[in-house]
């Protein structure tokens, strides 16, 4: 990757989204960054022009919302032409126990998290593939390669973000376009301090079996994989061997689980 590039980033405004910006900064790319909050995007820019980003444009955009995407993506494309770099990194969880969590958290969840990601590519992949090159990263997760106790709104969003990526990077093959798919695991963010207000005591217990990593190394992972043109990119040695074996560890893995939560579960019980 060399400079004067130019990288679209949802999420851009904090956690893995900036971290990533923050890397490309320093290497003089061209960056458009898509958040929700206007104020601390304007900090945001300022920030990176500091680190040396040749150019920043932020827009305010909710990425649920489809319109306001293809007009923000628009916008993009005319002042940076086609990016060479596509991240679909926003993202919202609210873990809870599944009778716990309202119609509202898995149809927000589905919005941002999916629908968000599709309406982004929607956007910017003609531009792409009009051009015959480019990359496009697609934010998973860790709960997109096997189910997590209490992420009953959040697991099958990344599950679908998955999918949508298994899809892409065939279709896309042909026309110079790369796709990578992104299944971080816990990483130290807003987000996850956020999660961890909700989180029940079972999800608790199993998320201290994990490994939780900086936004910046999980950034510096994403990186790497792009520049070797990896489809999967796993940041961490566990959720490599998850990414690399999930279909063979996810029987061992639920049980593992099943019995981390009833442990869990008796002592909420008992406490």
């Amino acid at each position: 990757m060399n400079s004067r590039r130019h990288a679209l980033i949802t999420g851009g405004s904090s956690g893995i989204g900036l971290a990533l910006a923050r890397r490309l900064a320093h290497q003089g790319w061209q960056l458009t960054i898509l958040a929700r909050r206007a104020p601390q995007l304007e900090a945001v820019a300022a920030e990176l022009r500091s680190f040396g980003a040749t150019r920043v444009h932020c827009l305010a955009v909710d990425v649920a919302d489809r319109a306001a995407v293809a007009h923000a993506v628009a916008q993009a494309l005319e002042i940076g032409g086609a990016p060479d770099l596509v991240v679909t990194s926003a993202g919202i969880a609210r873990p809870d126990y599944f009778e716990a969590l309202a119609d509202s958290d898995f149809e927000q969840a589905m919005a941002i998290n999916y629908f968000g990601t599709l309406n982004v590519l929607r956007a910017v992949l003609p531009a792409l593939r009009a051009r015959r090159q480019g990359h496009v990263v697609l934010v998973s997760s860790g709960a997109g390669l096997i189910g997590i106790y209490g992420y009953a709104a959040y697991a099958p969003t990344k599950f679908a973000v998955r999918g949508l990526a298994e899809v892409l990077r065939a279709e896309l093959r042909a026309d110079g376009v790369g796709v990578s798919v992104v299944h971080p695991p816990d990483t130290d963010t807003p987000q996850l301090a956020a999660e961890n207000l909700t989180k029940p005591a079972e999800t608790r217990a199993i998320a201290g079996t994990a490994e939780v990593m900086s936004a910046d190394a999980v950034a510096a992972a994403i990186l790497d994989g792009v520049r070797r043109n990896r489809f999967v990119i796993a940041p961490g040695l566990a959720m490599r061997a998850l990414a690399l074996l999930h279909s063979l560890l996810g029987p061992l893995l639920r049980r593992h689980f099943d019995r981390v939560a009833a442990r869990a579960a008796s002592g909420r019980r008992t406490g």
